[in-house]
């Protein structure tokens, strides 16, 4: 394995498995930027994978030189998006020119438009993409995998398709085909799952959640997010909290900014009624997931102790629950 990266070996591995494994976009959403809108008061083949590169070791060689947190706040969402990752070291820091890079958003439904905070802010995401091509990405995806709708119908709803695509990404619905039932090494209890392979192998993974209630998991934050990465997320239900932790051992996104435009504060995680929704114009970056989710719980005026997952992925070792110490930048985008 000298002679090709441990990512590449990877990607291969799983392309291989994969290739014996397999059987047998926007109308008018009528959305108006931010600025302008104001709201009310069993599978045939099973892959051993190991998790991907530490988020933690990622942080030990820049954590002297950037925040380990941006907080930024303003109105502009592309301005939000661009002054938060200068802060954080620029897109540059994170991927190489000719990277592939996959943008996982949380585009669960189709039955609003981003509005209702029930998915990500569309022009959160279309400036993320802007900015993996200005750093010369040879490609930017951005895709999810709903529950509520199909693929297009939620890309379309969102808001999210038709801003990505002027921006030169490609919107891709995630085929059941590409899901390949992975055994997750060292799990507690999820000892196996069926995950997208390109979120294992892409070049820079970017988490982008929208910060939101949810019945079940209390909130939905970075870590929740990632249950959109995996088929029949049902079974992830019992034990939940456990299985979330497992799961996120092998999905490490190197890049985590939980949209806080508009949040969700009840009725989660679909929503529907405005009254339910709260303009804080405010974007939390990090390449720690579990930090971002731990800052992300004062949005709701909680404590990560509220949430028990964030805390057992921080015993694990997926990162700081606990912000004591870590340098945290806040900026006003429109000071």
């Amino acid at each position: 394995m000298k002679d090709q990266s441990r990512r590449e070996f990877l990607r291969n591995f799983i392309l291989g498995a994969t290739t014996l494994a397999a059987q047998p976009i926007l109308a008018s959403c009528s959305v108006k930027p931010m600025a302008e809108t104001q709201l009310p008061a069993e599978t045939v083949a099973i892959t051993e994978i190991s998790p991907t590169e530490s988020t933690t070791e990622f942080a030990t060689e820049a954590q002297n030189q950037y925040p380990y947190l941006v907080v930024a706040r303003g109105t502009d969402a592309e301005q939000l998006v661009r002054q938060g990752m200068l802060a954080m070291g620029g897109m540059e820091r994170f991927m190489k020119a000719g990277a592939d890079v996959i943008i996982k958003p949380n585009i669960c439904i189709g039955y609003y438009s981003y509005e209702y905070a029930a998915t990500t802010n569309p022009w959160v995401v279309a400036a993320l993409v802007k900015m993996c091509l200005e750093a010369g990405a040879k490609r930017v995806r951005v895709m999810d995998y709903p529950f509520g709708g199909t693929g297009e119908q939620c890309y379309k709803n969102s808001g999210i398709a038709d801003l990505v695509t002027a921006a030169g990404g490609e919107m891709e619905v995630m085929s059941e085909l590409k899901f390949v039932e992975q055994k997750i090494p060292n799990a507690v209890r999820l000892k196996r799952a069926s995950i997208y392979q390109d979120v294992l192998t892409t070049d820079l993974l970017i988490n982008v959640p929208i910060a939101k209630s949810h019945s079940m998991a209390k909130l939905t934050l970075g870590l929740k997010n990632l249950m959109g990465t995996m088929l029949n997320r049902e079974s992830i239900h019992p034990s939940f909290e456990q299985n979330l932790v497992d799961l996120a051992t092998v999905v490490r996104p190197q890049l985590t900014i939980i949209d806080a435009i508009r949040t969700l504060m009840a009725n989660g995680p679909t929503g529907g009624d405005l009254n339910d929704v709260k303009l804080q114009n405010t974007l939390i970056f990090s390449h720690d997931v579990v930090a971002a989710d731990s800052y992300a719980t004062r949005l709701f005026e909680k404590t990560p102790e509220y949430l028990p997952y964030v805390l057992k992925a921080a015993e694990r070792g997926l990162g700081k629950a606990d912000l004591t110490g870590l340098t945290i930048q806040e900026i006003n985008v429109d000071a």
